[in-house]
């Protein structure tokens, strides 16, 4: 069952990826950001979020990683941000180069919209 459907439970690991119940994190490491968007986008696919809006290419998503400084910022994370997902540049040196992470966040958890933009706990 895609995991649009059935959200992995607390403590499973799911293609690669482990889950809190709240959150599932997942590395895609292509070598380069290009590929590693595009297996990024085949994933959400596979995993029934084929409707959401997606960077067009590695160096759309870019754009969403430097934001000027004197811009409202409206999310802390450096990269792009669409409930209930959020694909995001690893901190220098953390992970493989090319490497994004992956976060699917459970909508059936309680307050979810609140806890997405980090407005309660």
């Amino acid at each position: 069952m895609a995991l649009a459907e059935s959200f992995p439970e607390k403590g499973s690991n799911y293609q690669g990826g482990k889950s809190d119940g709240w959150e599932y994190r997942v590395v895609f490491a292509g070598g380069t950001y290009d590929k590693s968007l595009d297996m990024i986008v085949n994933f959400l696919k596979e995993e029934g979020f084929e409707d959401l809006p997606l960077p067009k290419s590695a160096k759309e998503l870019k754009l969403f990683r430097f934001q000027k400084q004197d811009q409202i910022k409206l999310f802390r994370e450096k990269g792009y941000v669409h409930n209930p997902i959020k694909i995001l540049f690893p901190s220098p040196g953390t992970e493989k180069r090319g490497a994004l992470i992956l976060y699917i966040y459970n909508k059936s958890v309680k307050d979810h919209l609140l806890r997405f933009h980090g407005l309660v706990n």
